[in-house]
């Protein structure tokens, strides 16, 4: 298996990531609200065996896809969300979020009969303590998956990439994915999945897929222990969907690139500290298509991925990076 190390092209890689704000990402899937209660536990309590909470701060963020979108932002990108929300009042903080971006909303469907997600941790000492989800993941009507792809096919005259970003609460389907495939086909937009781990059927025949090993032992139906299963994994991955590129994540071990034709490529973890994987998924999805979008080759998009993702894991809670982040990243190696 190659390993990958881009520090002698630091120039190069500086020169794409200045491209980005040349570059325009559409994003499609499930939009959530990201909300933080930050406190300290110093007791047990009396009534029953766990901690006590004393609560100091609380904290919403952008969540699933529009954490994706506020990745792209971040890094200099363009971007366009497109997906689901519901008519309520955490539906309208994600949409003042996302003007105040300065985002378009007018993808940004609102379904009375939808709660929007909403995932609340509590985090004390830098650790989670618990996560509740208020959420409705009923999969969507059929007029409002017309209306997504409708919203795409208006907007790809102006698009470098599609990122779906599938969280599994009911916006992305077998019937939108085939929509999705059917308008970028004969395009030159690059399509690109972050998984699901009960939805792999619906991703056949895209250019890159990300998911993390234990969701590609998932699909696999066998458990990624070293890196004779790892291979075997990305190739059944290759061959079973059809696709042009894999790129497994394996956390603290980095991440392994699988390409038609090519042999694996392993990509090095630079993280410094793991504090919270929150989001890193999205960071890594949306600086590769970034990468990708700016003319970069598969496997330095990746790499600048990978050192994305290093940087987001070391903060609690969900986080993103600025250009300028990345290039140190890219400097130190």
């Amino acid at each position: 298996m190659l390993t990958v190390d881009l520090r002698d092209r630091y120039e190069e890689l500086v020169e794409y990531i200045d491209r980005f704000p040349s570059t325009n990402i559409f994003v499609l899937g499930d939009i959530m609200l990201d909300e933080y209660i930050w406190g300290d536990v110093s007791r047990i309590s009396p009534e029953a065996p766990v901690p006590v909470v004393d609560i100091k701060a609380e904290t919403k963020r952008l969540g699933g896809s529009a954490n994706v979108v506020h990745n792209i932002i971040s890094l200099g990108g363009k971007s366009i969300l497109s997906g689901v929300i519901g008519e309520d009042d955490t539906g309208r903080e994600i949409i003042e979020s996302l003007q105040a971006l300065g985002l378009t909303t007018e993808g940004v469907l609102m379904d009375p009969g939808r709660r929007t997600s909403t995932k609340t941790r509590v985090v004390a000492q830098n650790q989670h303590v618990v996560r509740f989800d208020r959420e409705n993941r009923r999969p969507l009507d059929s007029w409002m998956n017309d209306n997504l792809l409708n919203f795409l096919e208006k907007s790809m005259d102006s698009i470098d990439a599609v990122i779906v970003a599938d969280y599994g609460k009911g916006v992305i389907s077998s019937q939108l994915m085939k929509g999705l495939r059917d308008l970028v086909m004969d395009s030159d937009i690059i399509l690109a999945v972050d998984p699901k781990t009960d939805h792999f059927e619906y991703y056949r025949e895209i250019d890159v897929i990300t998911p993390n090993h234990n969701e590609a032992g998932s699909f696999c139906r066998f458990e990624i222990v070293d890196e004779e299963t790892l291979i075997k994994a990305g190739v059944k991955m290759l061959n079973d969907l059809q696709c042009k590129s894999v790129l497994i994540t394996q956390g603290k071990e980095g991440m392994t690139l699988f390409e038609k034709g090519e042999e694996p490529c392993h990509i090095p973890t630079i993280a410094r500290k793991v504090f919270d994987v929150s989001g890193a998924g999205d960071t890594v999805v949306s600086t590769l298509c970034l990468g990708l979008a700016s003319g970069m080759d598969l496997k330095s998009a990746a790499v600048i991925s990978n050192l994305a993702s290093g940087i987001v894991v070391g903060e609690v809670g969900t986080s993103v990076v600025t250009a300028e982040e990345l290039k140190k990243a890219i400097n130190s190696g």
